[in-house]
């Protein structure tokens, strides 16, 4: 079943009734709308004065709903994920520490020769200068210990945006575009690393001890040009909006179903993620030895 993805942005009081979430406006408590739990993938919540009750948060963990919260900048700020999200958690998790640095160094090879021919994909579709990056796909090495995942932002940032536009977490306009993006993109990931019985903590290629979310970080990376395309799509009819409004997290959250190509077959990019962490656990067991990542349909 495809889940839904809600964008709250303004007041209201958010409770359980009837298995369903009912969202009311807190001064007059007249429902507004009501979606049932089960079809909740992601809740995201953008105002300082929405008031969810504990049996409505208890729900949606028990379905494994992931919540996004915002910042005074309206960007994602902070998820809320369940901690045991499938019923082998122990064992997965065992398989998931006692994979060796050979296995993760190739996994992260095909995670990083995925993510380029993606970024190709999207500079061909918009008729952008990418035969460089074909050259950067086919020269990555096991650990990708020549950065060819950097050598191709360089080329792939330039000939996306601009010579001159530099991609930072905090700069210039439309990084604020993508940054809203990725972050949404990440809670996604994470839902199904934990969903799958995996720890988010623990990544193949990223280690950070103040990062949480290291392995959602590593499995995301081929989805980004996803995010990249529906950003693009969006600035090529509002090139001259630079805030986060609403219609543009409206616009966003339809990555989640969005179909890509995956084990040649078309499925909504929701369901695509938890192919890829499904399939990272039987690279982890021995299973299988490539990790299911999407391209672009």
């Amino acid at each position: 079943m495809i889940t839904r993805s809600i964008y709250i942005g303004s007041p209201a009081y958010l409770k359980l009734k009837d298995e369903q979430m009912k969202i009311l406006c807190p001064e007059t408590k007249t429902e507004k709308g009501s979606v049932p739990v089960e079809d909740l993938g992601l809740l995201m919540l953008d105002h300082f004065q929405i008031t969810i009750s504990h049996n409505l948060i208890q729900k949606m963990m028990g379905n494994n709903v992931v919540v996004v919260s915002c910042d005074t900048h309206h960007l994602p700020h902070g998820i809320m994920l369940p901690l045991y999200g499938h019923t082998e958690h122990s064992d997965r998790v065992k398989d998931q520490l006692e994979a060796s640095e050979p296995l993760k160094k190739q996994l992260w090879k095909q995670t990083i020769e995925c993510k380029i021919e993606n970024q190709k994909n999207i500079l061909m579709r918009l008729g952008n200068y990418y035969e460089p990056m074909i050259d950067y796909q086919n020269n990555v090495k096991s650990g990708d210990i020549t950065n060819m995942e950097g050598i191709a932002a360089q080329h792939y940032w330039k000939y996306l945006i601009s010579l001159d536009f530099l991609r930072q977490r905090f700069g210039d306009s439309p990084n604020q575009f993508f940054n809203f993006g990725y972050a949404v993109l990440r809670s996604i990931v994470a839902r199904a690393i934990v969903e799958t019985g995996l720890l988010p903590v623990l990544g193949i290629f990223h280690k950070n001890k103040y990062n949480p979310y290291c392995l959602a970080d590593d499995l995301m990376e081929p989805y980004r040009p996803f995010v990249d395309l529906l950003v693009m799509q969006w600035l090529e009819v509002n090139s001259d909006k630079d805030e986060l409004a609403k219609d543009f997290k409206a616009h966003i959250l339809q990555i989640a179903t969005r179909d890509v190509n995956i084990d040649g077959k078309k499925r909504p990019l929701l369901v695509a993620v938890k192919i890829t962490a499904s399939s990272l656990y039987k690279c982890y067991t021995g299973e299988k030895r490539l990790i299911s990542y999407p391209e672009l349909v």
